[in-house]
Order: structure tokens, then C-alpha cells, then sequence
């Protein structure tokens, strides 16, 4: 062996084979908002025990593995916020996203501990288990948890939503349909940043109220509007640009190929599909993140999967559309832009 190769070594095996060690450490800190109690001044390990009500046998330990997980700074002793943190996982900002990691914690936690089944049966591996209501049955059949989800997944996807209001050529186009728009934040990214466009979100009626409050909160009631209904059921709205942004990896192939078709038929000539998730590399082998969220899928759908941008062409090109193209945006999320 040349003396420069390294000889293989177990310490990356260890590492993410414990990783959950790290995760849980994170979702338990979420759990007990310690982000938001260090949001106004940092406190030391004594306070910041009692303010959490944790046991003082290893209270410091916990602190300390957040430090050293970069969730957290020490100074004299004192704890407080990283800025990643103080930014995402303070409650009441608007760009926290803790909402999406505690739905983590309560749900996906136990449920990928059934990931071993999952991969032997194609089944998945949720509430729907034991008899129980689904993921979107149990979001959507409770307000709180569905305001709490839809705020979180604005603040995931908030750098996905600029960055497509940055790379995409908004000024050929006056109308935008976000199909499962949720609470809106991409139409008011793109609003704010394109002061001509109009837009609709279609979404399921329950959505409605949460949307028209996020909506009015960014003073642009009088150019977005919600439209009630299915997908799944019911025609898209027409548009000169329709945005699925998270939505086709929770279906199956034929459930794709049929909000493509609707997509197809809702715009005009020349009109614009824009897709955008965390799409996994064509080579299937960088995108960690696109790559787990498929299995993610396989534990909470009955047939979703993520898949490659030159999946997404291809199916958009056998729908009809005759131009697309691959983006990347920030992170792991890329967009696929169809043109008819």
C-alpha cells in the first residue's frame, strides 16, 4: 500500500452507525425549546437546568454535546444560541422550523426504527400500522398540528423560494398557481421580489383560513388568492407558471404521471411546470438528504419516492412538455422547469 492511501478505519462506520445518538440529542433539545429559552441572554449551566426542570445528573453533559454538535456556544461558562440556531430553532421567528423537526421527534423517530420491515415489505410503517389515521390524515384533521406544520415547512423551504424567485425568468410571466401552496410562503416570496405577478394557491379547503392569514400578515391579500380543492379530484387552475414544490415524492408513478398530465393541461402554450425537492442526484450517489427522504417516504406512504431530475424530464416529456431542464437551488433541493 503507497504510504499516502490511508488503510481503512472503523471510525466513519461508528459514527453514522450511532448517528441517532446526535439526532435525538438535537430533537430532545427542540423538545424542551432550550433554543428559545437562550433566545434573550445566555444563562449558565445551573440556570439554564432549572429553567429546562432537568435532573442535574447530566444536564451539563447534555449542554456540552450540543456545544460540541455546534448547536450551541459556551463562553465563561455561559450557554448560548449558535447562529444557525438562534436563526431556525427559536419558536415565534418566522423562519424557525423546529415545528417540522418536533413532528420528527414524536413521529418519524419511533417509525424508522421500523425501517428493517419496511425494506422486507414495501409497507409502510406509520399510524396506518396499528389501524390509525395516515401523516395527512392526522396533519390535516387537527388545526394546531397543521398550522404548526405548514409554518414549519415555509421555513424549510424558504431558501428553495428565493432562490427560484432569483433564477427563474419571472418577468415573461403575469399568473402563478402553487399546487399545494400550504401557508403560502412561496407565493410571497415571489410576490414580494416580482411586484407584476398574481397568484393562486390550490390547496385543500382546511388550508384556506391559515394561508389568508399569512397572506394578510405580508399585505399581499390583494394579489394572492386561495382556491379550494383536490388535486386529486379536481382540475388544476390555469396559470401561466404552476409550482409543485415537495409534492410529487408522496405519490406513486401513476399518481405522478397524472398531476404532470393536469399541470400540462392547465397552462397555455408556452406556459412553465416548475418542480422542486430534494432531488436526488442522476448519479445516486451525493444527495444523501434526497436519498433518505425516498425512504422516508417508503415509512410514511403507501407508494412515494423521490427520484433523479432526469426522471422528472423524461416523465415531463412523455406528458408533452418540449423543453425541460435541471437547477440546483440551495442545499439539496434543485428545480425541473418544463416548458409546453
Amino acid at each position: 500500500m503507497l504510504a499516502n492511501q490511508m488503510s481503512p478505519a472503523p471510525e466513519k462506520i461508528m459514527e453514522l452507525g450511532l448517528g441517532f445518538w446526535g439526532s435525538k440529542t438535537l430533537l430532545s433539545a427542540i423538545e424542551l425549546d432550550l433554543f428559545t429559552a437562550l433566545a434573550d441572554n445566555a444563562l449558565n449551566t445551573e440556570q439554564l437546568t432549572e429553567k429546562l426542570k432537568l435532573h442535574p445528573r447530566s444536564a451539563r453533559d447534555f449542554f456540552d454535546a450540543l456545544v460540541a454538535l455546534g448547536m450551541l456556544e459556551r463562553e465563561n461558562e455561559s450557554y448560548r444560541n449558535a447562529p444557525d440556531t438562534d436563526m431556525f430553532l427559536v419558536r415565534g421567528k418566522p423562519t424557525y422550523i423546529g415545528g417540522m423537526l418536533e413532528m420528527a421527534n414524536r413521529r418519524l423517530y419511533p417509525f424508522w426504527g421500523s425501517l428493517t420491515e419496511a425494506l422486507q415489505t414495501g409497507e409502510p410503517q406509520n399510524e396506518v400500522k396499528t389501524g390509525k389515521a395516515g401523516l395527512f390524515e392526522s396533519i390535516y384533521g387537527d388545526e394546531q398540528k397543521l398550522r404548526q406544520f405548514l409554518g414549519a415547512m415555509t421555513g424549510l423551504s424558504m431558501g428553495a423560494s428565493k432562490a427560484i424567485a432569483e433564477k427563474f425568468s419571472w418577468s415573461q410571466y403575469n399568473t402563478v398557481v402553487d399546487v399545494g401552496g400550504a401557508q403560502g410562503g412561496l407565493l410571497v416570496q415571489l410576490c414580494r421580489t416580482h411586484p407584476h405577478l398574481r397568484g393562486s394557491n390550490f390547496d385543500l379547503p382546511v388550508v384556506g383560513p391559515i394561508f389568508q392569514d399569512y397572506v394578510r400578515e405580508h399585505g399581499l391579500s390583494d394579489r394572492l388568492q386561495f382556491v379550494a380543492g383536490s388535486f386529486f379530484e379536481d382540475p388544476l387552475p390555469e396559470a401561466d407558471v404552476i409550482t409543485m414544490g415537495h409534492i410529487l415524492h408522496d405519490w406513486n408513478m401513476d399518481e405522478k404521471r397524472m398531476l404532470l398530465e393536469k399541470a400540462f393541461q392547465a397552462l397555455p402554450a408556452g406556459g412553465a411546470l416548475i418542480v422542486f425537492e430534494a432531488l436526488i442526484d442522476d448519479e445516486r450517489k451525493k444527495n444523501v438528504f434526497g436519498l433518505l427522504m425516498s425512504l422516508n417516504m417508503l415509512i410514511e406512504t403507501p407508494g412515494g419516492f423521490d427520484y433523479t431530475g432526469k426522471d422528472c424530464s423524461g416523465w415531463m416529456r412523455e406528458t408533452g412538455f418540449r423543453e425541460t431542464r435541471v437547477e440546483h437551488l440551495v442545499g439539496p433541493d434543485s428545480m425541473v422547469v418544463g416548458i409546453k
